[in-house]
């Protein structure tokens, strides 16, 4: 098997005005940025401790844009990062100096929305809260909800397999994607599912979600639609310690109750959001679950009533339940602008993510106080405590030397102990450059040899989004053999701020 390897970034880089002015013939007017300053809104994502300018932007508004571009970058052998919103806390959409970015913003249209059949079709740029908009007019809403959801885009959601609060219920994006477009490197367009179900054969759209970027560009999407629940009522349930509300957790899923959402902060997180948002949360606890039950008025009642006793058992000092639309609203309020609020309380945060067995987390919490004395930095903790989903907040200031490391190592143990105790190294945001030297504390030679025949299988040449996932990477020609290790082929060095 010969496969041509991408071409030496001197090269490139001496290319770089041909470049873009073959990418001008093909999106005509300003939808090509070369200038240092024009590019530089482009130059991190949500990772923003990491930075670098790419060789050129561009950015398509048509499927046959996307594909004359992947095809132009193909046969030149020009690495491709693909991007969406930008929000990506991973370093999934970080560009390459050496490396085209093709930014899909502009693919922002609602193409459809099929009441009779509940599903809307939507290009990658649409936000994740413009599909709820787009529909919650006839009595329906989109479920994967992220804290970013007002920015955040379906083809991002796509790319990292996001959830949100209510995904303990409702499931991931996984669970609500039925369909995608996609453009192949090669410039080649493809369909993967439809409006129907599971289709038969092997499930590429699954291996699609989630798959960071790595395998092909979404350019449409096609998602599940849910009616909204008759009725929806929230708890908000204060306890004396992180122990108490941990427990209570893994009490609610064991008695077989699954809610709508079930979400923990702990006091940090607590003080931070009530500061910010007012929403009536008690500052007397150490830690807060908001549960929400969903569906018909009578079932909720007596969820309510179950919760409520699991709650008391393991001694919750306070208690409220949602008398109103607009309160349950407030209560969500203050979870949902939980990022936001605790960059006021810190210069800087650094927002990990990683899942563990329900069981283990008392004893995580308790692991992660313990660090904090060893790193010298605290944490603000939110969880999507249903499905196990941590978010702790590492607060540092990169203005104060070696913080930022210490701050990235306090991560990495946190995400050690995440896979220590069963659990894996990313819940929703990826693996992209954050992870990737963590990949080995979780898979093992023949594990991530397998996860890159899949790659090869999609991009032989490894043009999209290399250096992201794989802490090494196999040539495709000789996968098992030979190695590219860190280096100029397929990890540039990445300037960190």
């Amino acid at each position: 098997m010969s496969v041509a390897m991408p071409r030496p970034k001197a090269e490139i880089l001496a290319r770089r005005e041909e470049i873009a002015a073959e990418l001008r013939r093909i999106v005509p007017g300003e939808g090509v940025v070369s200038d240092p300053d024009g590019m530089r809104p482009f130059e991190t994502d949500g990772l923003t401790a990491y930075r670098q300018l790419p060789m050129v932007v561009v950015l398509p508004e048509t499927v046959a844009q996307v594909s004359r571009i992947l095809r132009y970058c193909h046969d030149n052998s020009i690495r491709v990062v693909p991007r969406g919103s930008g929000t990506s806390l991973s370093g999934g959409a970080l560009p390459l100096a050496d490396g085209v970015l093709l930014v899909m913003s502009r693919f922002n249209k609602v193409l459809e929305v099929d009441f009779d059949n509940r599903v809307a079709v939507v290009q990658p740029g649409v936000t994740n809260l413009a599909v709820t908009r787009a529909v919650e007019h006839r009595g329906f809403y989109y479920a994967p909800d992220p804290s970013s959801q007002i920015a955040c885009s379906i083809g991002g959601n796509v790319a990292e397999n996001s959830g949100g609060v209510h995904c303990l219920k409702y499931g991931l994006t996984t669970n609500n994607v039925l369909g995608v477009e996609m453009v192949l490197i090669t410039g080649e367009v493809i369909r993967l599912g439809g409006k129907h179900l599971d289709a038969e054969g092997f499930d590429l759209l699954g291996l699609m979600t989630g798959s960071e970027g790595l395998l092909g560009v979404v350019t449409e999407v096609t998602v599940r639609i849910l009616r909204s629940p008759e009725t929806a009522r929230a708890l908000l349930i204060g306890f004396p310690t992180n122990e108490d509300a941990g427990r209570c957790v893994g009490d609610i899923i064991g008695a077989g109750i699954i809610p709508g959402g079930m979400e923990m902060m702990d006091r940090p997180a607590i003080h931070a959001a009530e500061d910010f948002v007012h929403a009536g949360y008690p500052l007397d606890v150490e830690a807060l679950l908001i549960v929400e039950l969903d569906g018909p008025g009578e079932e909720v009642d007596e969820l309510i009533a179950r919760v409520k006793a699991i709650a008391e058992d393991n001694n919750a000092a306070n208690l409220r339940v949602s008398q109103s639309e607009e309160e349950r609203a407030v209560f969500w309020a203050g979870r949902k602008a939980a990022f936001p609020a605790v960059g006021r309380i810190s210069p800087d945060y650094y927002c990990m993510d990683g899942t563990i067995p329900r069981k283990a987390l008392p004893k995580v919490l308790a692991r992660m106080k313990e660090m904090e004395a060893e790193y010298g930095l605290k944490v603000a903790n939110v969880f999507h405590a249903g499905d196990g989903n941590l978010h702790p907040l590492i607060l540092y200031d990169a203005n104060k030397p070696d913080e930022l490391e210490r701050a990235e190592a306090f991560g990495a143990e946190i995400l050690k102990l995440c896979v220590e105790v069963g659990g894996v190294l990313t819940g929703e945001h990826g693996v992209g450059v954050e992870k990737r030297d963590l990949m080995g504390t979780m898979f093992n030679e023949a594990d991530l040899a397998q996860q890159e025949r899949i790659k090869c299988a999609f991009d032989p040449r490894q043009l999209l989004n290399p250096g992201k996932v794989f802490p090494e990477l196999h040539l495709c020609a000789e996968l098992g053999r030979m190695h590219v290790h860190k280096g100029e082929l397929a990890f540039p060095d990445i300037p960190r701020f």
